[in-house]
């Protein structure tokens, strides 16, 4: 699967990526992918992957990606660059703003903000020197639970990924994925929309299984 342009990086940088499961590999690389075409617009390699993609039909997740994968068969990057910058940069602002902060206030940066910051600190991530936008941003948030279930951060245990997630990924990601589904700018961020709505039920159900 696809990695994001990276926004977030560990600042114990000497720390090695632990073994993954099969499962954990497969979280892992959903986060990324999400996170990959909510970073920034896709070029047209990154629709040509994403259009490779496939998936068991069988599971409500499969058929996610697949209809993520031929939506990405059927578009190209005009117009997917055009659709990402009236979604999330417009003139001002854009259809929907990705950012906890806005999502769980109506305002950004406001306190989820500051509470992730705290969190990230104690975990030993900092943001890109090189990214502008709060650390807040929908594809951030998914780049950090990536790095938490991968050991990009150290050995991070299960319960420090469901604390985190309760905290900043399920309080808020969920509607915006849901948002972007129903959104009619572009086929293929609707597919996305759909998928992160998908995988992030099928998180929640795991990680309170665990």
């Amino acid at each position: 699967m696809l990695h994001a342009q990276s926004q977030v990086e560990a600042e114990v940088t000497d720390a090695k990526a632990r073994v993954l499961s099969p499962e954990d590999e497969l979280r892992a690389q959903h986060y990324r992918l999400l996170a990959h075409f909510l970073t920034a617009a896709p070029h047209a390699r990154d629709l040509q992957m994403a259009a490779a993609l496939s998936a068991d039909e069988a599971t409500t997740l499969g058929r996610a990606v697949n209809a993520l994968a031929d939506a990405a068969g059927k578009t190209d990057e005009v117009a997917e660059g055009d659709a990402y910058q009236e979604l999330f940069i417009g003139l001002g602002r854009g259809i929907l703003v990705p950012y906890g902060s806005y999502y769980l206030t109506g305002f950004l940066h406001e306190k989820p903000l500051a509470r992730l910051r705290v969190e990230m600190s104690e975990l030993g991530i900092q943001r890109n020197d090189g990214v502008k936008e709060p650390e807040d941003h929908i594809s951030s948030i998914l780049e950090m639970m990536a790095g938490l279930i991968a050991g990009d951060f150290g050995e991070i245990p299960q319960e420090r990924q469901r604390s985190f997630f309760a905290a900043h990924v399920n309080t808020w990601a969920g509607h915006f994925f849901r948002d972007l589904s129903l959104d009619t700018t572009s086929n293929f961020y609707a597919a996305l929309g759909t998928l992160g709505g998908v995988f992030l039920e099928v998180e929640e159900h795991a990680l309170r299984l665990d």
